[in-house]
C-alpha cells in the first residue's frame, strides 16, 4: 500500500482505477481516460495532485538561497503570489527536478515533484548551509487542479463570494491567499484553470462540491496526454540529471543575467560556448501509429535520438511526441515495430486552449 492523499476514499468511491505513482496510490482514470481528456479541453475537469510536495521557505536570506539554488531568477517575482517555473540543477548542470516557486509574503512557497521528494529535500537542505533560511515541508496540505475553459466559472460558483471575487481578479501565473487557501492561476494542461493548495479536509469538501456541480474527475492518465499536447515536460521522461535545461527545451527558464552564481551555471556557460549537441523537440506522426517513449529517431540511416514522451493525441487525433535529437538533424523517421515512418518536427506546443497551434519547423 502506498501513501494516500486526503481524496483517496473519494477516488475509490468514484470507481477509479488506482495505480502506484511515485509511491502514492493515485487514480489513473475513472472509466475513460479519453472522455476525461476531452472534458478538460471542452468544459472542466478536476485532478487530485496532492501527491506533489509543498515546501515553505522562510528566513532573511531566503531570496539569496533561491538565487543560488535555482537556474531561473527569483528577482523576477515582483509581486506577492507571482509564480516562477525553474529547474533545480546539480553542480554539473543536470536537472535534479523542475518546480514552481511562488513569492509568498516574507518568504516563498515551492512545489516539487512527488517521485523526487526525498532527493529534493535532501539536496535543498544541504544547500541551506551558509544561508539564514529554513525549509518547512507541508504534508498536511492538499492540491486540487481544476482545469478547462469553464474552470474559473465552476469553481467560483461553489466557493465563497470573497474567493470568487479573488479568482476573478487573478491573472495567469499569479496566486493569492484566502485564509488557509492559496489559489493560483497555474496548471499543467494548456487550459484556463486554477491550482488550489488547501488543508486536506477542505480539499475533500471542495472536491465533493465541484463533482456535485458537474465537474468531471480526471485521472493521471488524461493529465499526461493533456500536458503532452501542451508541450510540457515530464520529469524522469523528458529531463533528468543526465541532461541540462539547454538540452530539454528549457533554455528560457535559465537566467544568465548579472553575476549570480547559481548551481550548474559554469557547466551551462561552457555548454553554450562548446555548442549544444542535443535538443528536445516536438514531433507529429500523421500516419497511423502512436509514438512511444524510447522509440528510435533516424535521419537517413543514422539514429539521431529517441522519443522521450509520446502518445496518441485525443485532440489532434494523431500521434505526437517529444524527442531528444542531434541538433540540426532533418528528414526524420521513427522506427515502430521494425518499420520506419516519417515524422515532422513542429514548434511547441501542440495544443493551446483546445485548439491545434503547432507549426512545422
Amino acid at each position: 500500500m502506498g501513501q494516500r492523499t486526503p481524496i483517496y476514499t473519494l477516488h475509490v468511491d468514484a470507481g477509479a482505477k488506482m495505480v502506484d505513482f511515485g509511491g502514492w496510490d493515485m487514480p489513473i482514470h475513472y472509466g475513460s481516460q479519453l472522455e476525461e481528456h476531452h472534458m478538460v479541453r471542452q468544459d472542466v475537469g478536476i485532478c487530485d495532485v496532492s501527491h506533489m510536495t509543498v515546501i515553505d521557505l522562510r528566513g532573511p536570506q531566503a531570496k539569496a538561497y533561491l538565487q543560488h539554488l535555482l537556474a531561473n531568477d527569483v528577482e523576477r517575482l515582483e509581486v506577492p503570489g507571482k509564480a516562477l517555473y525553474s529547474a533545480m540543477l546539480n553542480e554539473t548542470g543536470g536537472v535534479l527536478d523542475d518546480l514552481i516557486v511562488y513569492l509568498d509574503g516574507d518568504g516563498y512557497r515551492i512545489v516539487v515533484n512527488c517521485a523526487t521528494r526525498e532527493k529534493d529535500l535532501a539536496w535543498m537542505s544541504q544547500q541551506t548551509s551558509g544561508f539564514d533560511c529554513q525549509l518547512h515541508e507541508r504534508p498536511e496540505l492538499a492540491i486540487l487542479a481544476i482545469q478547462g475553459p469553464n474552470a474559473l466559472a465552476k469553481v467560483s460558483a461553489v466557493v465563497s463570494p470573497e474567493r470568487a471575487d479573488l479568482i476573478a481578479k487573478l491573472k495567469p501565473f499569479i496566486g493569492a491567499w484566502s485564509g488557509e487557501w492559496f489559489i493560483a492561476r497555474t496548471g499543467y494542461t494548456g487550459e484556463k484553470g486554477v491550482e488550489i493548495i488547501l488543508p486536506g479536509t477542505d480539499a475533500q469538501n471542495l472536491w465533493q462540491a465541484l463533482v456535485a456541480s458537474g465537474v468531471r474527475p480526471v485521472g493521471l492518465g488524461a493529465r499526461d496526454t493533456l500536458r503532452l499536447e501542451a508541450g510540457m515536460n515530464l520529469y524522469g521522461s523528458d529531463m533528468d540529471e543526465s541532461v541540462t535545461p539547454l538540452e530539454s527545451n528549457m533554455a528560457v527558464t535559465v537566467s544568465f543575467e548579472g553575476d549570480r552564481e547559481f548551481l550548474g551555471r559554469a557547466r551551462l556557460e561552457a555548454q553554450l560556448g562548446e555548442g549544444v549537441e542535443r535538443e528536445l523537440v516536438g514531433l507529429v506522426l500523421l500516419e497511423r501509429g502512436v509514438l512511444r517513449a524510447h522509440y528510435p529517431i533516424f535521419s537517413g540511416d543514422q539514429q539521431v535520438g529517441e522519443i522521450t514522451s509520446g502518445a496518441f493525441s485525443p485532440t489532434l487525433e494523431h500521434g505526437i511526441g517529444l524527442a531528444r535529437i542531434t541538433v540540426g538533424a532533418d528528414n526524420l523517421t521513427v522506427e515502430i515495430r521494425n518499420k520506419r515512418l516519417p515524422v515532422q518536427r513542429v514548434k511547441l506546443p501542440f495544443v493551446r486552449n483546445g485548439k491545434q497551434v503547432y507549426q512545422l519547423v
